[in-house]
């Protein structure tokens, strides 16, 4: 519901293993919406979002779902006064993973600015970025909201190639 009107209506999807939904629509379609519902970070008002046949937003299930999900979204979440390398550091202990930043840095292009702050990188290096963190914490689950935004054609190159060994892997 937005402003007391239902914003969706009538969607039933369903994404097997190594399978993939691309969303598309016009801007304000409501596309990121259904995402942070399937985030679980919104609940549907009339209806379910189930992983392997159970209700995410049933507690104990949303807590072994999220440990399965990786998100991405428009909004970055870096810490401005931490380095390039430290907000990914940062992001893998917070998720109890350790050992693959620097890796996820120069895979991304960015290994050369590991010890700049981010408050340094441009739209599109921050997007590699949150990228990198996606890399370090190695889901099956991965929701990306507009993952292409600010990338450059070889940047967006380098997120289909991620995407598609993520797809074939065995998590």
């Amino acid at each position: 519901m937005r402003n007391a009107q239902q914003i969706l209506r009538d969607i039933n999807a369903s994404v097997h293993y190594s399978g993939s939904l691309v969303l598309m629509g016009t801007n304000g379609s409501s596309k990121s919406t259904f995402l942070r519902m399937l985030a679980g970070f919104s609940r549907p008002s009339t209806a379910q979002v189930l992983w392997n046949g159970h209700d995410i937003t049933d507690s104990g299930v949303f807590h072994q779902y999220k440990l399965q999900l990786n998100w991405l979204s428009l909004k970055d979440a870096l810490k401005e006064k931490f380095t390039v390398l430290d907000n990914v550091q940062w992001f893998e202990v917070l998720k109890g993973k350790e050992g693959n930043s620097l890796l996820a840095l120069e895979l991304m292009g960015l290994g050369r600015l590991a010890k700049e702050k981010a408050r340094m990188l441009s739209m599109g290096q921050r997007k590699r970025l949150q990228v990198a963190r996606l890399l370090t914490i190695d889901r099956p689950i991965w929701l990306l909201d507009e993952p292409s935004v600010a990338l450059d054609t070889k940047g967006t190159k380098l997120l289909e190639y991620i995407i598609t060994e993520h797809r074939k892997k065995e998590l």
